[in-house]
């Protein structure tokens, strides 16, 4: 599983990036200063990390310089605020492969960390690609197909899917997939959730709806049948 370090000394701005990256099926890991990302980096193997330019201890591009020494092909995307004053010439002198100003948008974050991924890990450009049994889901086209057949999901339909998939085997509650498929800010109930199960479940027919599994009292698994 490609694993992201996020270095911010804001634990919203983390919070933030954490649910959109985990979303996307990414491990993340965190450090609220640019001296823990340092030491961090030292004991663990990161496939990029999302550091924040302006912070206390240590600065991003004195991070980037002290973690470049040990791991010189590790992608770098930078946080600046809007109107901070640094030096994009500098950063990427330094290594940094890409700058995004706050506030930025979770969504376009991710973009932007998938392009440098598939840039640095060409062999792994597919890795976009679940296939269990006949049906296919592919994470960058937002498509599901069953033997060849294309699904006409909804959107949430199709979030809901990719989210018990790229976390398939986990025991999910409710409260998890209202707040990774409809957001922190969903302010509906439990029927919303069921609702689209249901409806998940009558698109996928039968042989694969069983693929979701109810945990009364929980929520909800994705789980490969033998």
């Amino acid at each position: 599983m490609t694993k992201i370090l996020i270095t911010d000394d804001e634990e919203k701005i983390r919070a933030m990036i954490r649910k959109y990256a985990e979303y996307e099926g990414f491990e993340t890991d965190e450090a609220a200063n640019g001296m823990i990302a340092v030491d961090k980096c030292h004991d663990n193997h990161y496939d990029l990390c999302i550091m924040d330019v302006m912070m206390p201890e240590l600065d991003g591009f004195s991070a980037v310089k002290e973690i470049k020494k040990e791991h010189p092909d590790m992608p770098f995307i930078m946080l600046t605020a809007l109107g901070e004053d640094y030096d994009k010439i500098h950063g990427f002198e330094i290594g940094v492969d890409d700058y995004v100003v706050k506030p930025f948008s979770g969504k376009e974050l991710m973009m932007r960390v998938h392009a440098i991924l598939k840039r640095v890990n060409p062999s792994e450009a597919g890795s976009d690609v679940m296939r269990v049994d006949d049906m296919e889901i592919n994470f960058s086209a937002r498509t599901v197909t069953i033997d060849g057949r294309r699904l006409q999901l909804s959107p949430k339909e199709y979030e809901l899917l990719a989210y018990l998939a790229k976390n398939a085997g986990i025991a999910l509650t409710r409260e998890q997939l209202l707040q990774n498929v409809w957001g922190y800010d969903f302010f509906g109930d439990d029927r919303t959730l069921d609702t689209h199960i249901k409806l998940l479940r009558k698109n996928l027919g039968p042989s694969y709806a069983r693929y979701i599994v109810t945990l009364r009292g929980v929520g909800y698994r994705f789980e490969k049948q033998n």
